[in-house]
């Protein structure tokens, strides 16, 4: 017995179809846009809490005490970030150091200068603890790339159908799609989820690009061109030629992203998208849904979306300040910002200072550095020094404008957009390359929580409300 079709796509509701298009369908009617009004007053009203009880009840806030140190609520031995040193019990702003299980970063980025696959072996490092030997990162390299491969029926079905101009957003759905194509989605053995993440590490950069080519496609009517993965290149070259319409890079190029990548991979456990990690992982829940979770974290301006926050203020910078080299001029227009008169009004310096690191950000100070080169190949110069002239001025500036007595330093934001600009990447895709490079350390933590079968995370929240006496609906006012 055939079911009968309930819903016509093409009839009104009345006649037994749906009779909405796409875009009505979220919308909400005019007539009630007045109560919608009174219900998010309600909301308003209802969600203020007196702020002086944060103090009162000692609450950390961000999980972070008045010192902005964070609240201790894990332990790891996949990174460690340094922005401080202790002296006599007291501590000292320093430079700032990166560990990636145990190593310097700033040891193994130099260790990298002459060779190819830089971002595959920290990979392995962050997952594994060790560095690999020739043969293991062989062995490893030809893991990944066998599972970089997407079916036609998923590229179509999932990634085309519905394109997001958020192309992180379009990376959360396709991650959770992949759990109805995997045949054992919510083993959480070890074995299993390292098989999970290795897949993820290995598609993800063809779901971020493919993902922008089919917005841009279906959106803004560009050519849509398809590039399957080249098993002989790295994931930095691969992203490169498979997001360029001819294909082709330079060897700086690629090894400007492959660093970007290295230096994106992992941060500690604390940041708000690993953390977010190991609290969905420590639910007991599946991969696809704790990786998209990290992905949705990410996505705020106020952590991955920073870069992109980072270059629409340069572009506020060059419009009101014609003059480059007049130092002047750029510090006036600086303060304007910092006083909410100007960009967004946040009264920001975006990619300015940092959570932990004090003097020096040593992400950024890579990452400036190969920006430098890229810069000369590329004729930046001059925008280049407008960078360095901002991180310069910027660090006093704030320091005066909000009283604060810690160092200021650019973080690795500062230069990433400028650094991703000068080698064709979309802004689109700036969040989702941040996404690419992290997924590494967010399966090193997921694998870590999971081998030392931790509780699960639950912090406490303080009730301030009141009890009340119930009231049936007609003794209500």
């Amino acid at each position: 017995m055939k079911c009968p079709i309930l819903f016509d796509y093409d009839k009104s509701p009345k006649e037994g179809g749906f009779g909405l298009d796409n875009h009505s369908m979220m919308e909400l009617g005019e007539k009630l846009n007045g109560k919608f009004e009174n219900l998010v007053n309600y909301c308003m009203v209802s969600g203020a809490i007196n702020q002086d009880l944060y103090n009162e009840y000692d609450v950390k806030r961000g999980l972070r005490d008045s010192n902005g140190k964070g609240v201790l609520t894990g332990l790891t031995e996949i990174s460690d970030v340094c922005g401080y040193r202790l002296k006599n019990g007291k501590k000292i702003p320093c430079d700032g150091e990166l560990y990636y299980q145990g190593y310097n970063v700033m040891d193994l980025v130099k260790s990298f200068e002459n060779r190819r696959f830089a971002f595959e072996e920290t990979t392995y490092l962050l997952m594994f603890g060790e560095l690999p030997t020739h043969t293991q990162l062989k062995d490893f390299e030809e893991v990944l790339t066998s599972l970089q491969e997407l079916s036609g029926q998923f590229v179509r079905d999932v990634i085309m159908k519905a394109p997001s101009a958020n192309i992180m957003n379009a990376l959360q759905k396709s991650v959770l799609t992949l759990y109805s194509y995997d045949e054992n989605p919510d083993d959480i053995s070890v074995a299993n989820v390292l098989r999970q993440s290795l897949q993820l590490i290995g598609k993800i950069p063809l779901i971020a690009v493919y993902a922008y080519l089919s917005y841009r496609h279906f959106g803004f009517d560009d050519n849509l061109y398809i590039r399957t993965p080249d098993k002989d290149l790295s994931i930095a070259e691969n992203i490169l030629q498979m997001v360029r319409q001819d294909g082709k890079f330079t060897e700086l190029e690629a090894k400007v992203l492959d660093i970007a990548l290295v230096i994106h991979a992992e941060h500690g456990g604390g940041n708000n998208s690993t953390f977010t990690n190991h609290v969905v992982t420590s639910s007991g829940t599946d991969t696809y849904s704790a990786i998209s979770a990290s992905i949705a974290s990410l996505k705020g301006p106020r952590h991955g979306g920073a870069n992109l926050k980072v270059l629409q203020m340069f572009d506020d910078i060059k419009e009101h300040c014609k003059d480059w080299n007049n130092e002047e001029q750029i510090k006036e227009y600086l303060n304007k910002i910092l006083n909410r008169e100007a960009f967004d009004e946040s009264g920001l310096i975006y990619g300015m200072g940092h959570a932990v690191y004090t003097l020096s950000d040593p992400r950024a100070v890579i990452l400036k550095r190969y920006a430098k080169k890229l810069a000369e190949a590329k004729g930046k110069m001059d925008e280049f020094h407008l960078y360095e002239t901002v991180e310069e001025v910027s660090k006093d500036l704030i320091m005066k404008a909000h009283l604060r007595y810690k160092p200021v330093c650019a973080n690795v934001d500062f230069y990433s957009g400028f650094v991703y600009t000068m080698l064709g990447i979309p802004r689109e895709l700036f969040t989702p390359i941040f996404a690419i490079a992290r997924i590494s350390g967010w399966s090193a933590h997921r694998l870590e929580e999971l081998v030392n079968k931790g509780k699960i995370i639950r912090p406490a929240y303080k009730y301030v409300g009141s009890h009340v006496d119930f009231r049936e609906i007609d003794e209500r006012e």
